[in-house]
């Protein structure tokens, strides 16, 4: 029998299993293949850096899922791919070359976009061999990204089928505009914070020189774009100012007073400054009253011709310099501190501008009703189940999508403007004239599409849509779709319409929305805080296994994670338990006799009915030879085997990864080290038919249990695998014939389960007393107090115990206050209300056990 290394070396093992999964194409499906099909696609990784923690979180509960389902003998596909990440990647490409001193503008479109296709192959390969790292089983010859003609040609497709069916449309309308990026963005695309500014009430003087409005604004310098004053027709105001004409303070201009309902008249002074070039909702009251607005803001944030005197200033300094001259007027009346929550741009945190520009749009209700039908059938499940109603309380009010960037890398949008007639034509290839009049002199479209526009297709854009593939035939609609919750809108819920529109199927069933992981500070990991360590470095230090089982049994459903790589010694100390158990059984000298190791192939009718045996040939498709003796605990840790593999399938089907990382921990460590191997010595030592059936009972629980934690720990449990089972292929592609059902014992555990309390109670005993290990002490079950005496002094272990009761009660009144301080839960870091929590159960545990102890000392 080979034998593993003394010391277990997890970086060495994962570069040999990685390539030889490559190298066999174990995670390539045939989609001609008869077994049911089980798919997840790759949320694709932007090609902007490298993963986060959060990532490889998401990338593990995918990987766990895929080898669970490979292994109960689905045809498994885990899609490959790539985004191209517009906004982002664009910023990170201008700011590489401007570190060279090389301007975009001044290179030119098509010189730049090679430069961003060199970021890609480059990073690319980065993120390669990060997800290659933790042990992604993807099907890497299906690579995608979302650039590859295929997928380019799919998005020019639904762009004009869309707009045949009318429901992309080019429009003049307000939309966010980030001046750092210089391009559109949309609704989805704005983080909202909540900020401490100012609430400032400027005089507005009536045009007939009877009196002044007072204006209540948070920002100054729009009020150069004013058309009107606005206030609520039910204001005890109106009737008196009905016609009314104000003077616009630093604008030489006269401004009407309108009515309308949607000023909140409890807001400042009850009156509205309007205005539609920078404010959604002034847009629409100027849309009402049919208002022309006037743009006093650029595309970078700076003040235009429009703004007269204060052209030229940013918006920020404009605003300080309008004070100044309303305060130099005397019609700044005054200020107040106001909290409010202002838009910034999720991508690069620059405050949005409200702006007015031409944009295609695509109108979203139409798309959204069979998405919300499929919902509320429960044809598409989120879990946790939570996100159900937010993904339908977003669709229930969904709005257009601005779809139209101001940007070079991207799908360019398929439309051409012919220069003779000014025809606009919307094709999936490039025209070689008009169809109106047929001139040659046609411009595309300068704008590029959302980068949402091409991932919304993600589920079938890689399968080769719009023709009809084997892929898609057996792949579509995909399984189950794992995700962060923070892209419910961007990605989910518009690739639930995508799918539902084009293939007229729901894209996957069940959407599994993992928590958001971070740091001990409580801030999200992100590569923009730095705040997450690099998921490489953490598996060089650890290895992926002790990496991904931390992950995992950290995971509960829909809650966050706080993550400290220190939490990562307990899936090390996991991965080395493992290794030495394994070490100890593999290095049994017994003659098992087995096919293995060319040795007959039968049982004794007597022992083929017992379990081991049974596992023993359901794992390794052999018998072990004759004259074999299983005992009790033989048959009691085959019975807990079978037990918890039903826990570990309920909880993987019912996406409860934390719990089954605990199943899987608390079986192999205590039942299985601590318990069996222990007991199993005795009949080691006895040889002949007992010491057999123990090693083969030991491997076959072994084996087995490499086949459940598998899908978790994939490399450790390889490479012991290999030495088990070397004639059984890789486990990675093995199909599980499942535990025999014969194996359950409820009977036998129970009676188990009674023993192991009884040896537990006698080592706390001796703990408790501090009764040495080599000092026997007669053990008598349910007896009186008296059944020490002569060991210890009782009353002397009284006084002792009572004392350290004392103390612990102190400090366990001490924490609780602690814990009861609202204030203290609130302010202090996470991490230290849970070390202050888990410190206070330690300590109730130890002072209800030594309660006990004194109750039964009398």
């Amino acid at each position: 029998m080979p034998e593993l290394e003394k010391v277990y070396n997890p970086v060495e093992i994962e570069k040999k299993w990685t390539a030889v999964w490559r190298e066999r194409k174990v995670f390539t499906p045939d989609a001609a293949a008869v077994e049911t099909p089980f798919t997840i696609v790759l949320p694709p990784p932007n090609i902007t850096g490298s993963l986060t923690v959060g990532h490889a979180l998401g990338t593990t509960v995918q990987d766990l899922l895929c080898r669970w389902k490979r292994m109960k003998g689905f045809n498994v596909l885990w899609l490959a791919g790539m985004d191209h990440a517009g906004i982002a990647t664009q910023k990170v490409v201008e700011r590489a070359l401007l570190e060279q001193g090389i301007a975009k503008d001044a290179l030119g479109r098509e010189k730049f976009l090679e430069e961003c296709w060199r970021w890609k192959e480059k990073y690319h390969d980065r993120i390669v061999e990060q997800l290659g790292a933790i042990g992604a089983s993807l099907d890497w010859t299906r690579e995608t990204f979302t650039l590859d003609p295929g997928v380019s040609r799919a998005v020019r497709e639904v762009f004009v089928r869309l707009h045949r069916k009318g429901l992309i449309y080019r429009d003049r309308y307000i939309v966010n505009w980030c001046p750092s990026c210089g391009t559109a963005i949309s609704d989805e695309e704005v983080d909202f914070v909540e900020t401490h500014g100012k609430l400032y009430y400027i005089a507005y003087p009536f045009a007939d020189g009877g009196g002044e409005l007072v204006v209540g604004t948070t920002r100054p310098e729009t009020m150069l774009g004013d058309v009107a004053v606005a206030m609520h027709p039910g204001d005890k105001r109106a009737a008196a100012l009905k016609g009314k004409m104000l003077d616009l303070p630093l604008a030489g201009r006269t401004i009407p007073v309108i009515f309308d309902e949607a000023v909140d008249p409890a807001f400042g002074t009850g009156c509205l400054k309007v205005t539609p070039g920078h404010d959604a909702t002034d847009f629409l009251i100027g849309l009402r009253h049919k208002l022309d607005p006037i743009v006093v803001i650029d595309r970078e944030g700076k003040m235009n011709a429009e703004a007269g005197c204060f052209a030229g200033l940013d918006r920020r300094e404009a605003r300080k310099q309008v004070l100044a001259a309303l305060e130099g007027q005397g019609l700044l009346r005054k200020i107040d501190d106001y909290e409010h929550s202002i838009g910034h741009h999720d991508r690069c945190g620059t405050a949005i501008e409200p702006y007015i520009s031409r944009q295609w749009f695509l109108r979203m209700k139409t798309l959204a009703a069979p998405g919300i039908e499929a919902a509320k059938r429960g044809e598409v499940a989120f879990t946790p189940e939570r996100w159900g109603n937010i993904y339908l309380s977003w669709m229930e009010n969904i709005r257009d999508w601005c779809i139209s960037r101001q940007l070079w890398w991207g799908h360019r949008i398929p439309v051409w403007y012919c220069g003779g007639c000014e025809e606009t034509i919307v094709a999936v290839d490039e025209p070689a004239s008009c169809p109106k009049c047929g001139g040659t002199k046609l411009a595309q479209d300068e704008d590029v599409l959302d980068t949402w526009f091409s991932s919304w297709l993600w589920t079938f854009s890689p399968m080769g849509w719009p023709e009809k593939t084997r892929d898609l035939e057996t792949f579509h609609p995909t399984s189950v779709l794992v995700t962060g919750g923070d892209i419910i809108f961007f990605w989910v819920a518009r690739m639930i319409m995508a799918s539902l529109e084009f293939m007229g199927e729901i894209p996957f069933s069940t959407v599994y929305i993992t928590g958001i992981v971070r740091d001990t500070k409580g801030r999200k990991m992100s590569k923009s805080l730095g705040n997450s360590p690099d998921p490489i470095d953490i598996v060089g230090r650890a290895g992926a296994d002790a990496f991904r089982f931390t992950l995992m049994m950290l995971s509960p459903p829909g809650q966050d994670i706080m993550f400290d790589e220190s939490k990562v010694d307990v899936g090390k100390h996991f991965a080395n338990k493992i290794w030495n158990a394994a070490r100890f059984v593999l290095g049994q000298e017994v003659d098992l006799g087995c096919a293995e190791a060319g040795a007959p192939d039968a049982f004794p009718a007597a022992a083929r009915d017992a379990g081991s045996a049974a596992l023993y040939e359901s794992i390794f498709g052999s018998a072990a030879g004759p004259e074999i003796e299983f005992g009790w605990e033989d048959r009691w840790i085959v019975s807990r085997l079978a037990r918890r593999a039903g826990e570990l399938e309920q909880h993987i089907e019912t996406y409860r990864f934390d719990e089954a990382s605990r199943t899987l921990y608390d079986f192999l460590w205590h039942e299985y080290c601590d318990w069996y191997l222990e007991l199993s010595k005795a009949s080691a030592r006895e040889g002949g038919a007992r010491g057999r059936g123990a090693a083969v009972t030991a491997r076959a629980v072994l084996g087995s249990s490499m086949i459940l934690l598998h899908p978790t720990m994939p490399f450790i449990t390889e490479e012991i695998w290999s030495m088990l089972a070397p004639r059984r292929g890789v486990l990675a592609g093995f199909h599980f014939p499942g535990i025999p059902g014969r194996c359950l014992d409820e009977a036998l555990e129970a009676d188990v389960a009674f023993f192991m309390e009884i040896v537990s109670a006698i080592r706390n005993l001796r703990q408790s007393f501090n009764i040495p290990p080599g000092r026997l002490v007669s053990a008598v079950i349910n007896c009186e107090k008296e059944r020490l005496r002569g060991v210890v002094d009782i009353e002397a272990e009284k006084k002792r115990l009572g004392r350290d009761l004392e103390k612990i009660a102190r400090e366990c009144e001490k924490v609780e206050g602690r814990l009861k301080d609202a204030r203290f839960v609130e302010k202090a870091p996470r991490d230290v209300v849970e070390q202050e929590r888990n410190r206070y159960n330690e300590m109730s545990d130890k002072k209800r056990r030594i309660a006990r102890i004194l109750e039964d000392l009398g």
